[in-house]
């Protein structure tokens, strides 16, 4: 099967579209046949209309031979995380707990994107209601990572990693509170950008959303710079939205990007980097400097872990007590125990922890007023094994496995996690870049260049 179409990035597509060269059926049809035969090893996808897909495919055609196309997206097959609501289809969160009845109107960024006339392919996995950095649940079973079946691709995005690595789409939308786009591209070896919150308007309104920001996670960044200019469009419903124009990412990346002051810490934390890790690092770091001096710097936030867990807790917490007995008795008792220790969270050290945030904030401003990036690990480890919750080596203390990617939530950063190279164990390894608050172009222009001096090899340029 000729999977070359899968290859191209976004801008070639809607090129060879307007030129009558390719056709948004042949490129639908094609991520479709790579959910056929994936899907059922990795688990990706838990919903999907192949019918319905065809005939906004078909339709998508038409516009194009009439030289009128929809929008910036027209034909350009996207895929959802079953957080968000999708009109006609229900939104399960990856729980038991949910309902199946279908929603009534899309999700802000959702109808931005159907606007735009991309193809809504499917929606993907998540665990449930989001809550851990693997992609398991009661209602869809286990997520797999493509480059290894017996590893996890990350979570909570993680059926839209393995989408966006083995070409099922090529837009595929996830959210992060704490890391759940840049983690599961990190261990996918994909792109995975999280804006500043409030570039994307969200809806309906979560208790997650003071964390959270819903971002792309694609083959390149050209891909995700097109996702998140659509994305970025205003929607009346979210008051948290920022009343300023939305940054022309696309057009960005078209500018020369300035010499850069770079700070690189290798790690950050009590879980330190792994040496197979810090060894892709060591051999690939050097690329770094194609955006500016780097210096290696230390990170000193002894309290994000703390402060990530009392956020995180106490929103489980309120969310499972608004529900019923009967459907609490269905929850990943993962989740459960979450919850349990936010009841036990007093008012006073949530009020606390909202404070130290704040003095987080300013610690992570004053690193990128010094600097204009801070380059990471997106992880301190490559996947590890499915059915487990958190890697090994940090299991018996029960510690938060993912402090790299704290600080972009925390701190309301922009970050992109791009993969760097594989480490010894054939899993790939991600970069993490992170930028000033609201300095998303900034990011997105570092990336690309980035990404030109890596020339990683993806999974499906090995195996589609």
């Amino acid at each position: 099967m000729d999977t070359s179409v899968l290859r191209l990035s976004v801008p070639e597509i809607l090129g060879l579209y307007k030129s009558g060269k390719l056709s948004p059926v042949e490129v639908a049809e094609s991520c479709l046949r790579q959910i056929v035969k994936y899907n059922p090893a990795f688990n990706a996808i838990c919903c999907m209309d192949e019918k319905l897909s065809l005939r906004q495919a078909q339709a998508s055609e038409k516009r194009w031979k009439r030289g009128e196309p929809q929008g910036a997206l027209d034909g350009i097959p996207v895929t959802i995380k079953d957080w968000f609501d999708v009109k006609g289809w229900p939104t399960r969160y990856g729980s038991k707990a949910s309902s199946d009845i279908r929603q009534p109107a899309d999700s802000p960024f959702v109808a931005r994107l159907r606007e735009q006339g991309a193809i809504i392919l499917g929606k993907t996995t998540l665990p449930e209601f989001g809550h851990k950095g693997v992609t398991d649940s009661p209602l869809t079973g286990v997520t797999r990572n493509p480059w290894n079946a017996a590893k996890t691709p990350g979570g909570s995005s993680g059926g839209a990693a393995v989408a966006a690595a083995t070409g099922m789409a090529f837009l595929n939308i996830g959210s992060d509170a704490g890391g759940s786009v840049r983690l599961p591209a990190s261990f996918s070896g994909v792109v995975g950008f999280k804006p500043s919150p409030g570039l994307v308007p969200s809806w309906p309104p979560s208790i997650f959303s003071s964390l959270s920001a819903q971002g792309p996670l694609t083959r390149c960044v050209a891909d995700a710079a097109a996702a998140l200019d659509v994305m970025m469009l205003p929607d009346a419903r979210d008051w948290n939205a920022l009343p300023l124009p939305p940054p022309q990412l696309s057009a960005a990346l078209k500018k020369t990007l300035p010499k850069l002051r770079i700070a690189y810490a290798p790690t950050m934390g009590v879980v330190p980097t792994a040496k197979n890790v810090l060894e892709v690092f060591a051999e690939k770091g050097k690329l770094f400097q194609s955006l500016g001096p780097v210096e290696e710097i230390t990170v000193k936030s002894p309290h994000m872990a703390d402060v990530f867990i009392k956020h995180w807790i106490a929103a489980a917490a309120a969310h499972v007590a608004s529900l019923p007995p009967a459907q609490r008795k269905l929850l990943d008792p993962h989740y459960l125990n979450w919850a349990k220790m936010g009841d036990g969270l007093h008012l006073r050290d949530y009020i606390d922890a909202q404070q130290e945030r704040m003095v987080i904030g300013a610690y992570f401003k004053s690193i990128l007023d010094s600097y204009d990036l801070l380059i990471t690990p997106t992880m301190p480890m490559t996947a590890f094994e499915t059915g487990v919750d958190m890697p090994r080596e940090t299991r018996a203390k029960g510690t938060i496995w993912t402090p790299l990617t704290l600080p972009a939530n925390l701190a309301k950063l922009p970050a992109v996690s791009l993969p760097l190279g594989l480490a010894q164990d054939g899993m790939p390894v991600g970069v993490q870049i992170m930028g000033g608050y609201l300095k998303d172009a900034l990011v997105m222009q570092a990336a690309k260049r980035l990404e030109e001096e890596i020339a990683f090899e993806g999974w499906l340029d090995r195996n589609g």
